[in-house]
C-alpha cells in the first residue's frame, strides 16, 4: 500500500477529477477533505458511505483511504502534520483532542449542524482564493481560515456519541462520558463525591452504575483517557514531563511515568522518541 508523506506544515490542494484511480493509501499526516461538487464513495478503513456536495471528511494518519467517483468531482483537501499542531497555541491542541479521542474513525460527513455546511463552504472558498492570490499576510489568513475550520469541525463531533460507546458502553453514560472530558484537567471535579453531587447519584451508587453501564471503573476510565492525552502531548507538542504533570493533576513527574510505563510498556521519554518527537 502506497505510503503518502507532507514535507511541509501544511498544504492546501484542489482536484478535479472526472475518475479516480481507486488505490487504497496511508498518510503520515491529517487531512481534511471538502467535496465541492461531485458524487461518489468514500472508503476507510473497509468502511464506504456515499459522498456529495457540502461534505466534510476528515482522514487520520494511518487511515486506509480512496474514494470511488461516479460524476465529475472537485475536492479541497487541507493537509498538516504535527509540526503545525505544535506552532499552534497549546489550547488549540485541546480543541483537537476531542478529534483525536473520540471520533470513530469511520467514512461520512462530520458536519452534523445544517447551517455549517454553507459556513465551511463559505471557508473553503475563501481558502482558495486566498490560496490563488498573492496578498499580504497571505500565510496568517490561511491559518486563521484553517483553524476555524477545524474548530468547526471538533464542534460538530461534540455532537455525536464518543467512539468508546461502539464498544458496549451505553448511551446512558454519555453525559457521565462528556463531565469526564469535560473536567479532565480539573481533578477535584473528578472525585467522585464532586461528581455524585453534580448528577445527584449517591457517593456510593454513581462508580457501580458507571461500571454498569460501560463495563469499566470510573478510575480505569478517568486513566486510559488521561493515558490519551498523554499521548497526544508527547506526539504532536514540544511540553516537557513537568508541563504535562502540572496540566493534567499528577502529583509528581514519577508518578506519571509509573503509570505510562505501567499501561504502555515504556516510559514517556522511549514513547517520545519511538514516535519521533524526541
Amino acid at each position: 500500500m502506497e505510503i503518502r508523506n507532507l514535507y511541509r506544515p501544511f498544504e492546501l490542494d484542489l482536484v478535479e477529477v472526472n475518475t479516480y484511480e481507486a488505490r487504497s493509501h496511508k498518510n503520515t499526516f491529517f487531512e481534511m477533505v471538502f467535496v465541492l461538487e461531485g458524487t461518489g464513495a468514500q472508503l476507510i478503513n473497509k468502511h464506504k458511505l456515499p459522498y456529495a456536495s457540502d461534505k466534510l471528511f476528515l482522514i487520520f494518519p494511518e487511515d486506509s483511504h480512496t474514494f470511488e467517483v461516479d460524476t465529475p468531482s472537485k475536492f479541497f483537501f487541507i493537509r498538516f502534520n504535527d509540526s503545525y499542531l505544535k506552532t499552534q497555541e497549546r489550547v488549540w491542541v485541546k480543541k483537537l483532542e476531542y478529534i483525536f479521542h473520540n471520533h470513530n474513525h469511520s467514512p461520512g460527513c462530520i458536519l452534523k449542524t445544517v447551517c455549517d455546511k454553507p459556513l465551511v463552504r463559505a471557508l473553503v472558498e475563501a481558502l482558495i482564493r486566498e490560496h490563488i492570490n498573492r496578498q499580504p499576510q497571505q500565510e496568517e489568513v490561511i491559518e486563521q481560515l484553517m483553524n476555524t475550520i477545524i474548530t468547526i469541525a471538533a464542534r460538530n463531533i461534540t455532537l455525536l456519541p464518543p467512539s468508546a460507546l461502539e464498544h458496549n458502553k451505553s448511551t446512558q453514560a454519555l453525559p457521565l462520558l462528556n463531565y469526564i472530558h469535560h473536567y479532565i484537567y480539573e481533578p477535584k471535579m473528578l472525585k467522585v463525591e464532586a461528581m455524585a453531587e453534580h448528577f445527584n447519584f449517591s457517593p456510593t451508587y454513581i462508580g457501580e452504575y458507571f461500571k454498569a453501564q460501560t463495563g469499566e471503573s470510573l478510575q480505569e476510565y478517568i486513566t486510559a483517557y488521561k493515558l490519551k492525552l498523554i499521548e497526544t502531548r508527547l506526539r504532536f507538542t514540544d511540553m516537557q514531563i513537568n508541563e504535562i504533570v502540572h496540566e493534567l493533576g499528577f502529583s509528581d513527574a514519577s508518578h506519571l511515568n509509573r503509570l505510562f510505563k505501567k499501561y504502555k510498556g515504556m516510559s514517556p521519554s522511549a514513547f517520545k522518541k519511538a514516535h519521533g518527537n524526541a
